[in-house]
């Protein structure tokens, strides 16, 4: 509290000047007066307290257990049940002799080899075959006449008749249309009288005698006889077999004491109630900020008359300001700081609201 004091104490002191006649209004306080300081000043939070229902203790259940109840009581039990005891009566043996087969008898199978000879045989080295035989193409000579030129007509100028008219025979020439007979040329040229053709030849078949080795028996095998092998062995053998009777066994019982349930437990559950308190709590109503431009006291007019006046103020309405003495000390401060928040004013200026509050004279 007492930095804070001090503070808003040093920031009155820079704020309050004389305003300049070149001032702009939104830097400085509107419709400020010549001879006159202003500050902005620091309002409180509005609080208000409340007071509500808070749940301290949750509602719960809890559980009663009512125990079981026993008592004791007499049982007879079986502590061994009845039974059966099987006794064993053993086999009889007796020594005997016995001829047994160590080899069976089997047949064993020796190979007999194949027999082979010599023989000659005729084999045939190239088989009979058709060849096909070329047969040349005949030809004769023979003459021929062939037309040389066409029959055609020609157009001949002769001498003029007897009959012409005119005293010059020339006069008369007569062009005539005569036929040109056909000219004809004989010629020789060989022509094909039998064309070429193939004939079948038959090549007969090439044999060739030769000797081989031929097998007249195959080979094969034959049984001989092995006959089977015997050993006289001593054995036990059983002439009795063994027997088995069953003998009964009574049960065994005894008394004892033993504890029963005779009601088994039981559980209650039983509703624990929620728990409250009542609790006040501050809440804020309106936040507080600096405010706008306030007229506060100048520097020249804080006197020491001044000062005493406020100091008697403070005190008169139980605010301690130290002693008076007409020096605004941190201890004045403080109650100047303490009183503006009881009552919701501006708080760190001499504002003229709070010198209005304290009885204290603006002049």
């Amino acid at each position: 509290m007492k930095n804070f004091t001090s503070i808003f104490w040093s920031v009155i002191l820079v704020i309050v000047i004389t305003i300049p006649a070149s001032a702009q209004m939104g830097d400085y306080p509107p419709n400020a007066e010549p001879g006159k300081c202003y500050a902005k000043c620091l309002i409180p939070d509005e609080y208000e307290t409340v007071t509500e229902e808070v749940i301290t203790k949750q509602a719960t259940q809890r559980i009663e257990i009512a125990p079981a109840q026993f008592e004791e009581v007499e049982e007879r039990i079986e502590i061994k049940p009845a039974s059966t005891r099987i006794e064993v009566i053993p086999a009889v043996f007796e020594t005997v002799e016995e001829q047994i087969e160590i080899k069976p008898a089997s047949v064993k199978l020796e190979p007999v080899a194949a027999k082979y000879e010599e023989v000659e045989e005729r084999v045939m080295i190239r088989p009979a075959e058709i060849k096909l035989k070329e047969v040349p193409a005949v030809y004769e000579t023979v003459t021929e006449q062939i037309e040389i030129a066409p029959a055609s007509t020609k157009w001949v100028k002769r001498k003029g008749d007897k009959n012409c008219l005119s005293a010059n025979p020339d006069d008369c020439l007569v062009w005539c249309l005569v036929e040109v007979p056909a000219k004809y040329e004989t010629i020789t040229k060989t022509v094909m009288k039998t064309p070429p053709t193939t004939k079948e030849v038959e090549v007969p078949a090439e044999y060739r005698d030769v000797t081989k080795t031929v097998m007249v028996k195959p080979p094969t095998t034959k049984e001989i006889q092995v006959p089977a092998q015997y050993k006289t062995i001593t054995k036990t053998v059983m002439v009795r077999a063994p027997e088995t009777r069953v003998i009964e066994i009574a049960a065994e019982y005894k008394t004892i004491k033993k504890t029963v349930m005779v009601k088994p437990a039981e559980t209650n559950v039983i509703e624990v109630p929620a728990e409250f308190k009542t609790v006040a709590n501050r809440r804020l109503v309106k936040p507080g900020g600096f405010s706008e431009w306030r007229e506060v006291l100048c520097q020249n007019k804080l006197t020491r008359v001044k000062i005493i006046e406020i100091q008697r103020a403070l005190k008169s309405r139980g605010y301690d300001p130290g002693p008076i003495d007409d020096i605004m000390g941190s201890q004045t401060k403080s109650a100047l700081v303490k009183f503006q928040k009881d009552n919701g004013l501006p708080i760190g200026q001499l504002d003229f609201e709070t010198l209005k509050a304290l009885g204290v004279s603006t002049n």
